[in-house]
């Protein structure tokens, strides 16, 4: 079950298959918010309930040039939320390290770590009671 590659973007990548709107509803606000795209969709029917457990020993199981460093999981929490609130996870620091983040954040979040600006934690340690990031600093 590897991973596809992550190069300059940020993978989002769906683990529930129960409500294709949601989908669709997640993919939008996500590219709503995007002034340059990073993010890539992989909506595969074998990541289905994949867990964060299994993720973490995927990678951790994947040559260097095949490492992803973290992912966004639409899972079943993303779906049935409002928000819909997706799952950031480190791969890489902290394996398995995760918060929530609303679409309206991801962009943020992507372009950040893709260039290496600041890194998974420091996102991480910003969140609110709810375990979702929603800016550093923004009250």
């Amino acid at each position: 079950m590897a991973l596809p590659g992550q190069g300059e973007f940020s993978l989002v990548l769906r683990t529930d298959f129960s409500d294709d709107p949601a989908w669709d509803a997640v993919c939008a606000e996500i590219e709503e918010t995007e002034e340059f795209s990073t993010a890539v969709f992989v909506s595969d029917p074998r990541f289905a309930g994949v867990s964060v457990r299994a993720l973490v020993e995927e990678d951790a199981a994947a040559d260097d040039d095949a490492k992803v460093f973290y992912v966004f999981l639409a899972d079943e929490t993303t779906m049935a939320d409002a928000e819909h609130r997706l799952l950031a996870v480190d791969l890489a620091d902290e394996p398995g390290r995760t918060f929530r983040v609303p679409p309206a954040w991801f962009s943020d979040i992507s372009v950040n770590l893709g260039i290496a600006n600041m890194d998974f934690a420091e996102f991480a340690d910003c969140v609110d009671g709810s375990g979702t990031y929603r800016g550093c600093g923004d009250g």
